[in-house]
C-alpha cells in the first residue's frame, strides 16, 4: 500500500494534527480528523473537505466510538491511522498530583494503545495498513519538568515497537515519529527557530507514501537549532 486512500487522524484541531490532515487532503486522501475544538474542527471540514468528529479521548467510550465512526463515514477501515493527540503539563515530578498524571495516561497512552488495537485487529484481518504513532524526542531523551509526558511518550514508544513485531508479517506497517521542537500552540511562548507545523506534517505524510515492500520503523527530525549529539 504505498498509495493510502483514507486515513484517521486524531489531535486535528491545530498544530501538527492540523496539517497532517490538510497534507493528507492535499495528495488525495480522503480523512475522518478529530479532536476538541468544534470551531477549529469546522474550520477545517471547509478548508479541505475532510469529515470532522469532536470527541474527547480522555474517554476510553469516547475513543471506541470515534473509531466506528471513521470507518463508517470512510467506507470500512482507514488505509492509515495517525495518533497525534496529546498534551502536557510540565511539573517536577515530586509536585505532580495524581490527577494530572491519570490525564495524560488517558490521552497520550491510553487512548492510542485502544486506536492501534482496534485498528491494528482489522488492519491485520484485511492483510494491510499503517499505523503512526507521533511521539516526541522526549521519549528518546527525558526533559526535568516533563517527566510524566516523557514516560507516557515512553510507553507508547514501545508499545509502537513491539505492535510493529506483532503486525510484519501481515502486511501491516507500524512507525514511530519523533519530531523535536515545533512551533506551535503547544508551546506558552512562540519559536519561530523551531519546525514550523506544515514542516513537521510534510515530514509524517512522506512515511505514508513509502514503497510498498519498504517500512519506516523510527522518524526522528529535528530544527536545526537542536542536537542531541
Amino acid at each position: 500500500m504505498s498509495t493510502p486512500r483514507t486515513a484517521l487522524v486524531t489531535g486535528a484541531s491545530r498544530g501538527i494534527g492540523r496539517h497532517v490532515v490538510l497534507e493528507l487532503a492535499r495528495r488525495g486522501v480522503g480523512v475522518f480528523a478529530t479532536g476538541r475544538d468544534a470551531a477549529r474542527l469546522e474550520e477545517l471540514r471547509r478548508e479541505c473537505g475532510c469529515e470532522v468528529s469532536i470527541r474527547d479521548l480522555a474517554k476510553a467510550g469516547d475513543v471506541l466510538e470515534l473509531y466506528e465512526d471513521a470507518k463508517r463515514f470512510l467506507g470500512g477501515v482507514p488505509d492509515c491511522l495517525v495518533n497525534n493527540a496529546g498534551f502536557n503539563h510540565k511539573a517536577p515530578l515530586v509536585e505532580a498530583s495524581l490527577e494530572e498524571f491519570e490525564a495524560q495516561f488517558a490521552v497520550n497512552l491510553r487512548a492510542p494503545f485502544l486506536l492501534c488495537r482496534e485498528a491494528g485487529r482489522d488492519m491485520r484481518s484485511r492483510g494491510r495498513g499503517h499505523i503512526v504513532n507521533i511521539l516526541s524526542t522526549c521519549a528518546l531523551h527525558p526533559n526535568e519538568g516533563m517527566g510524566i509526558y516523557s514516560a507516557m511518550k515512553g510507553g507508547l514508544r514501545d508499545l509502537t515497537r513491539i505492535l510493529a513485531k506483532e503486525l510484519r508479517t501481515s502486511g501491516v506497517k507500524v512507525t514511530a515519529v519523533y519530531p523535536g521542537g515545533v512551533d506551535t500552540e503547544f508551546r506558552s511562548q512562540a519559536r519561530p527557530d523551531y519546525l514550523r507545523p506544515e514542516s513537521a506534517a510534510r515530514m509524517i505524510v512522506e512515511v505514508l507514501f513509502a514503497p510498498e515492500d519498504a517500512v519506516i520503523h523510527d522518524l526522528v527530525f529535528r530544527p536545526l537549532c537542536e542536537s542531541n549529539f
